[in-house]
């Protein structure tokens, strides 16, 4: 995955690099628009949609609505804690709006089909804790994930 410079964003390791030039996916035309925050769903503390299936060379967009929401990647074993075998994707606190959407959006070109594991780390209220994680691409046939998203709910396949 690669950000773009809708907001300026260091996502260097989530490009595929096997030469010292990147290898980036030709792209698709497809927008997958994920909401950091709901209007309707526990509070305020959730993905829109949580999990999201998408193809090599699709874009990824993260909106933030109101409560300051964050964007770290992170893994399925520990989905609110960043990635511990190196540096991840940490959006920053740069979102808040006091209602309706922030302006700047996080992009990512989506470089391979692994799982991207993602929570948001604000404190205060414990937002991961009380269940806003999400996923691009889980594993449905049993590997990471097991048809089950970091939470254990059962997957939309």
């Amino acid at each position: 995955m690669v950000a773009f410079p809708t907001f300026a964003f260091a996502a260097t390791t989530l490009l595929s690099l096997t030469t010292a030039a990147p290898n980036f996916a030709p792209p698709t035309g497809v927008n997958h628009r994920i909401t950091a925050g709901s209007t309707t769903e526990n509070n305020g503390l959730h993905f829109e949609p949580q999990n999201v299936v998408a193809a090599i060379g699709d874009l990824i967009e993260f909106h933030f609505l109101p409560k300051n929401h964050t964007v770290v990647q992170s893994s399925f074993d520990a989905p609110c804690e960043p990635l511990a075998d190196g540096p991840g994707v940490f959006s920053g606190f740069n979102f808040a709006t006091p209602r309706g959407e922030a302006p700047d959006v996080v992009t990512f070109a989506v470089e391979n089909d692994r799982p991207f594991w993602y929570y948001c780390s604000q404190t205060s209220g414990d937002h991961c804790q009380k269940g806003m994680s999400g996923v691009v691409n889980q594993d449905f046939g049993g590997g990471e994930g097991g048809g089950q998203d970091a939470r254990g709910v059962q997957g939309e396949g």
